[in-house]
């Protein structure tokens, strides 16, 4: 059996999102968006049939497309995803912005980024800054892969180190840290929702019971004090309910002109200080 590639979409959109079912289409037929609307008569093979409607059941049942396009855009980049890594969401992007603006008087920082996953951050600092020493922390290997991966696409050098936070990195200080850690509460029920039962648990939530999801995000504040250069910055993501919390477990520890910063979206998705 075979199908046009009009048809594959058009019958893929009663099930799917329009967007996506065309993503699908492109995917599977390797062709872009040009393509499919110039040569839309152009058959689907029996094994690419099968592979898309493949694709459109897993997508119909809440898989993100991410995964299934085996790819997801950051800063106007594409980068590598699979299920081993966090999607990067475009809140997030936050980060680059202030971590830019603290950088332009420093052409060769160094950079830390904390829990790097698909390595969105990091890659994205060292493009940007391109004299910079950029290194990234995770915990899972096969993260790092991932990581690894995305930086020779895009062409940067970026230090990656296995362990738990701050434990690789020695005595080792840098002028900035970043850090989009595991922050939503175990039983918090969002978790249950919007793709994230397929995106990996340990990069969401701390996983403790009962916890508010601040884990992660004390011991990355306090660890920064030992591995911050003096007035180096540290800027971290947060949930929506999480800033005036962050800006006290700042307060707590040496770090001046602590604030928060909102999303497009008007919430204060990142907060930092400055090392006094």
């Amino acid at each position: 059996m075979t199908m046009t590639l009009n048809a594959a979409w058009r019958s893929a959109s009663r099930r799917i999102d329009r967007l996506d079912a065309r993503l699908l289409v492109e995917q599977v037929a390797t062709c872009t968006h040009a393509d499919l609307i110039a040569h839309s008569t152009r058959t689907l093979s029996a094994d690419q049939l099968c592979r898309f409607e493949a694709l459109v059941g897993r997508r119909a049942s809440g898989e993100p497309l991410a995964y299934l396009l085996g790819s997801a855009e950051f800063y106007g980049r594409e980068f590598v995803v699979t299920p081993a890594v966090l999607i990067p969401r475009p809140e997030t992007e936050l980060l680059v912005d202030l971590a830019i603006e603290r950088l332009r008087s420093l052409p060769n920082a160094r950079i830390l980024d904390l829990g790097t996953g698909s390595g969105v951050l990091a890659v994205t600092l060292a493009r940007l800054c391109p004299g910079a020493l950029v290194t990234a922390v995770d915990l899972s290997p096969a993260a790092l892969a991932v990581a690894s991966g995305n930086a020779v696409g895009h062409a940067v050098e970026v230090s990656f180190l296995a362990g738990h936070w701050y434990t690789p990195l020695g005595e080792s200080r840098f002028d900035l840290i970043v850090a989009n850690p595991p922050y939503v509460a175990h039983a918090d029920p969002h978790l249950q929702g919007d793709g994230l039962p397929y995106e990996p648990r340990i990069a969401l939530t701390d996983g403790v019971v009962g916890g508010d999801g601040l884990a992660c995000l004390r011991e990355i504040i306090r660890g920064a004090v030992t591995h911050l250069r003096p007035a180096g910055w540290l800027l971290v993501e947060h949930g929506y309910n999480q800033a005036a919390a962050v800006r006290q477990l700042l307060g707590q520890q040496r770090f001046v002109e602590i604030g928060s910063w909102c999303d497009l979206a008007g919430i204060e998705r990142v907060s930092g200080g400055r090392l006094d």
